[in-house]
């Protein structure tokens, strides 16, 4: 029995890359970052348009929903951030959409990512319009966006495809763990509001996170038929062809 154990497998390398790199992640909010601050990217006031409210505050005069400004103001920021960070997914999922290739990646994985990032777009829609029902305002300059995000995109360049799925599926690893924390504060204040939303985007990223996954499992049909076109007993290769067949 003992010989029937399988041997250690790509996959079982890149989850133990993933789970080294989730050890590392702090998972804090920024919440101490609010209002205008002239260090922070987009929030320069050299211009003359006239302000209505700072970047990162609630409105302190009512705004439909029945919660004090101190619980509307924590849930808006914690909020902002996971609209920022699934921003900074969507451009990571751009990148690898179209930067997909291969015999598995070309089709399958193009429109795999494809649902992704509709569905990240809606997640983004979704946070966005509950940061502004709070009463807040959204963050929306790209740089911000990934100063407050607390997950950030990989090196410029091109990478495996296992190297950016790997990196896909940490994203979505630390997107559900930082709204696992939403919601519980979420329950903690009563805004149930907010629970709501966020249980249902969780659900979402869950999938998208199994999906990842899943392709990254080392059983699939092109190891399958390794044995046809690698270079040890080569079935399927560079081999002398008759010039007589009519396959030629």
């Amino acid at each position: 029995m003992q010989n029937q154990l399988q041997p250690p497998t790509p996959t079982m390398q890149d989850m133990q890359i993933v789970a080294q790199d989730m050890k590392g992640f702090q998972g804090q909010f920024k919440l101490n970052k609010f209002g205008f601050d002239p260090k922070m990217p987009g929030h320069a006031t050299e211009h003359k348009m006239i302000v209505r409210q700072q970047p990162r505050t609630a409105k302190r005069i009512g705004c439909g929903i029945s919660l004090p400004l101190e619980v509307r103001e924590e849930m808006a920021l914690m909020l902002d951030e996971h609209q920022c960070a699934l921003t900074v997914a969507l451009h990571q999922y751009n990148k690898h959409h179209w930067l997909s290739e291969g015999a598995e990646g070309f089709l399958s994985l193009h429109l795999l990512l494809e649902e992704h990032i509709e569905q990240t777009i809606k997640h983004i829609d979704e946070i966005g319009e509950r940061v502004a029902r709070l009463g807040a305002v959204p963050t929306a300059h790209p740089v911000t966006q990934h100063e407050l995000s607390y997950i950030k995109c990989e090196p410029e360049g091109r990478y495996s495809i296992r190297d950016f799925l790997r990196n896909d599926l940490e994203h979505e690893l630390k997107i559900q763990q930082m709204m696992r924390k939403t919601i519980e504060r979420a329950h903690q204040l009563k805004d149930y509001g907010t629970v709501q939303v966020l249980e249902d985007i969780l659900v979402d990223r869950e999938d998208l996170g199994y999906h990842l996954y899943s392709v990254l499992e080392d059983d699939t049909l092109v190891r399958g038929m390794a044995h046809l076109i690698g270079q040890d007993g080569n079935l399927a290769g560079d081999r002398p062809m008759d010039p007589k067949t009519p396959l030629q």
